[in-house]
């Protein structure tokens, strides 16, 4: 019996099943819902080393002013660099004084509200605490009643 003798062939439909595929994607959106419920997101830090800390309190929605090697930052926006910081002799950062009085930065609320205001410092953990020391000082010269600094949870 040669090969071409063979007559016509019968061809199976291949079936795709669904149904485990299903299974396996609610399997994987049950996880995400569960291990990204708990995540708080705070502002880029890019090339800013956080220290750590064992504190269970989680951060407030605030302003947030973040201090790099190189640079300060009021809500991404870059205010004065950290050389001028710490050549300066005043015991407060002018320019961040400036920026955190803005009226776009004020909570709503009274008079009593700047009670309130709370402010979120993220600083690299190689900066001098006399520099990090300045920059909270002027955060509570200006109207911010609370000055959290950000840190990694071990």
């Amino acid at each position: 019996m040669s090969l071409l003798n063979r007559g016509p062939r019968q061809r199976e439909e291949a079936e795709l099943n669904l149904i485990p595929l299903i299974d396996v994607m609610s399997v994987l959106v049950a996880f995400l819902l569960i291990y990204t419920a708990d995540v708080d997101i705070v502002q880029n830090t890019k090339g800013v080393e956080i220290p750590q800390s064992s504190a269970e309190t989680h951060p407030q929605q605030s302003v947030v002013v973040m201090i790099t090697k190189d640079h300060l930052f009021v809500q991404g926006e870059l205010v004065t660099d950290i050389a001028s910081v710490a050549a300066s002799q005043t015991p407060l950062v002018e320019p961040l004084r400036r920026v955190l009085d803005r009226p776009m930065l004020l909570s709503e609320g009274g008079p009593g509200a700047n009670v309130m205001r709370e402010v979120t410092v993220i600083a690299d953990k190689s900066l001098p605490f006399d520099l990090v020391k300045k920059v909270m000082a002027t955060c509570t010269a200006t109207t911010y009643g609370k000055i959290s600094l950000a840190v990694l949870q071990k």
